[in-house]
């Protein structure tokens, strides 16, 4: 009997998440034509970055790089995104899901989706995605400014969602 029931809450939890999930893609493609903005030397969008931080701690770090990355592939299928959205989005949504794993911090969380995304996935973007992928060799730093500033407004609006999402009980305890 404890084995159905082990059996049956496991399909719940893979649904639920399954679920949030395709919600977390939805957002994050329906929006990105209203939030992709030019800044600097990039087109960012804050939306990845929210979407980012709220799948990291709903979600899990391989959840959240999947939803990021399925929603980079859509945005580059609709034309309302650039290949860069891989290793920003991409790398933001793991360090967040790994600390926030690792630590249950909601504001740690956040911080490392700002570096992985702002820092890190703006170097692999400069290094590796525009002079391989776009044709486009930039400079090191050159993305660092808008990946940063993009991801920063994100990341707030992800600690805020969730912050809203936990008073209304809607989602477990996040500090």
């Amino acid at each position: 009997m404890q084995q159905i029931q082990n059996e049956i809450q496991s399909t719940e939890s893979s649904t639920r998440r399954t679920a949030q999930a395709v919600i977390l893609i939805a957002l994050g493609v329906a929006l990105a034509p209203f939030t992709s903005i030019p800044l600097g030397v990039a087109r960012v969008n804050p939306t990845q970055h929210f979407v980012n931080v709220v799948g990291a701690v709903l979600l899990g770090p391989v959840w959240a790089t999947g939803v990021a990355f399925v929603i980079g592939l859509i945005r580059n299928a609709l034309g309302v995104g650039t290949l860069l959205a891989f290793p920003g989005g991409m790398v933001g949504a793991l360090t967040a899901g790994l600390t926030y794993r690792f630590t249950k911090h909601l504001y740690g969380a956040a911080a490392a989706e700002v570096f992985g995304s702002g820092i890190v996935g703006a170097l692999l973007g400069a290094a590796l995605v525009a002079p391989v992928f776009m044709d486009s060799p930039e400079p090191l730093l050159a993305f660092v400014p808008s990946f940063l500033g993009s991801s920063i407004l994100g990341a707030v609006l992800g600690v805020a969602a969730l912050k809203v999402l936990r008073r209304a009980g809607v989602i477990g305890g996040a500090r």
